[in-house]
């Protein structure tokens, strides 16, 4: 079979929100047209191993001084217009050869990145002509976008169509940035009845069913989210430690013998714990909320409102997207609200092109047939 042309997805070991991505929307590309091949590597070690420690290193939130840290990077590389710029040219400096090498190494007609850090640097590479191939740069954030949009990048993805502001005020008002669907498991799109999930998840047929996560990370105040749903009568807690294991064996020992606490590590049965849930208590952002939305789950979010999180937060509140507590008798208020509240699915998220879609049309990938109008 003759190449419809090759794609390249950059994404980062540094958690499943930015691996998830890449591989649905290899998935997807895939789907569209076989005869594209589609690639996923690790751009952030195609970086350089300085590259990758820097940034490995700056997500440890183990400890109070960890949390911290994080905050004030964050503040450092996106705040202070300086420290900015000057991050940006050592990300170029440390990973900009490295990033060229792979690319030419596979031979890549597009190359989309899921990951912030190597999308800042492929967008300078671009800007600067150092880069012949064309850059998407795929946003499963909300907002505080500084490194996920740039005005070099050729084309942005985004899932909220919230965030094309924020993105055009970064790139430029005329830069081409498109909401879609596409980026995440196409079930949530689908219906599953509460009765059925809950069967299916061997969780009991009636009361209050909450899904407390801490991310991929594990992060969070967790055990005060826990006693928050315990607090209402007859509430089982569904807790999503995602890798952390630490916090899932500590998890375990402070609620032995509780049967309405439920320990998950990373699951893939997430679209049928939002579909049994009858609210989520979420702590980092990203492609969970919209997967909550999309099955009418409501959102709060607590437990973890450092860095990017604290800027999603408010975009939360301002949009009207989610719930924002930041205390414990704040969650508990947002908790009784939020199981009073009617499910109400978003079926807009259906409604957007996809993303394979949008990069087959705009870089002109196999026999895309329907042109994808530019978000207005």
């Amino acid at each position: 079979m003759a190449t419809s042309g090759r794609v390249l997805v950059l994404s980062a070991a540094i958690g499943e929100g930015h691996d998830l991505p890449a591989r649905w929307l290899a998935a997807g590309l895939a789907e569209e047209d076989p005869a594209i091949e589609v690639e996923i590597a690790d751009g952030l070690a195609a970086m350089g191993r300085l590259s990758e420690r820097v940034v490995l290193g700056g997500s440890s939130f183990e400890s109070v001084w960890g949390n911290r840290l994080f905050d004030l990077t964050h503040w450092l590389i996106t705040e202070v217009a300086p420290i900015r710029a000057l991050a940006g040219v050592v990300g170029v400096a440390l990973g900009g050869r490295g990033l060229r090498r792979l690319i030419a190494e596979r031979r890549a007609d597009v190359v989309v990145s899921t990951y912030p850090g190597v999308t800042e640097v492929l967008g300078r590479l671009r800007r600067r002509r150092r880069l012949a191939v064309p850059v998407a740069s795929a946003i499963t954030d909300l907002a505080s976008l500084r490194y996920w949009a740039h005005p070099g990048v050729d084309l942005h993805l985004v899932t909220h169509p919230e965030s094309i502001a924020e993105v055009r005020a970064i790139a430029g008002a005329r830069t081409d940035v498109v909401a879609v669907r596409g980026l995440n498991d196409p079930a949530f799109l689908t219906e599953r009845p509460r009765a059925d999930a809950r069967r299916a998840l061997g969780l009991p047929p009636d009361g209050p069913v909450v899904v407390v996560s801490g991310g991929g990370w594990g992060v969070g105040d967790l055990a005060g989210a826990i006693d928050t749903v315990l607090a209402v009568d007859g509430a089982v807690a569904v807790v999503m430690c995602g890798r952390n294991d630490a916090v899932r064996e500590r998890l375990a020992a402070r609620h032995a013998g509780e049967p309405r606490v439920r320990l998950l590590g990373f699951t893939d049965r997430v679209s049928d714990l939002f579909a049994a849930a009858d609210a989520l208590v979420h702590s980092t952002a990203g492609l969970t909320v919209l997967e909550a939305m999309a099955r009418g789950c409501p959102v709060i979010s607590y437990g973890w409102g450092r860095g990017h999180i604290r800027a999603n937060n408010r975009a939360y509140r301002r949009f009207g997207l989610a719930d924002v507590a930041t205390t414990r008798p704040a969650l508990a208020a947002a908790l009784r609200r939020a199981l009073a509240a009617r499910r109400e699915p978003d079926r807009s998220q259906a409604e957007l092109p996809t993303a394979a879609g949008v990069v087959r049309t705009r870089f002109g990938l196999g026999a895309a047939e329907q042109q994808i109008a530019h978000s207005g």
